[in-house]
């Protein structure tokens, strides 16, 4: 549990760090016969400060489960 809360912590931390997630994508535009035409599609996934935040206070709630899970 502990290792989930800090991976999260980490995860929200970069999430402030990095506006936005870049990937591309490649589509098939035609297939005629033995001639295939593809494209390649630039995508962008905005990461918002709440989700972010978000991900920072549930990262901590669940490594301070953690924590007391053990001591039990």
């Amino acid at each position: 549990m502990r290792t989930i809360g800090i991976i999260l912590i980490i995860a929200g931390i970069a999430g402030f760090l990095i506006s936005d997630v870049s990937f591309s994508t490649t589509e098939e535009v035609a297939d005629i016969g033995p001639l295939e035409v593809e494209r390649e599609k630039e995508r962008s996934l905005p990461i918002t400060p709440v989700a972010s935040g978000a991900l920072i206070v549930i990262g901590g709630v669940v490594t301070v489960m953690g924590i007391r899970r053990t001591r039990n």
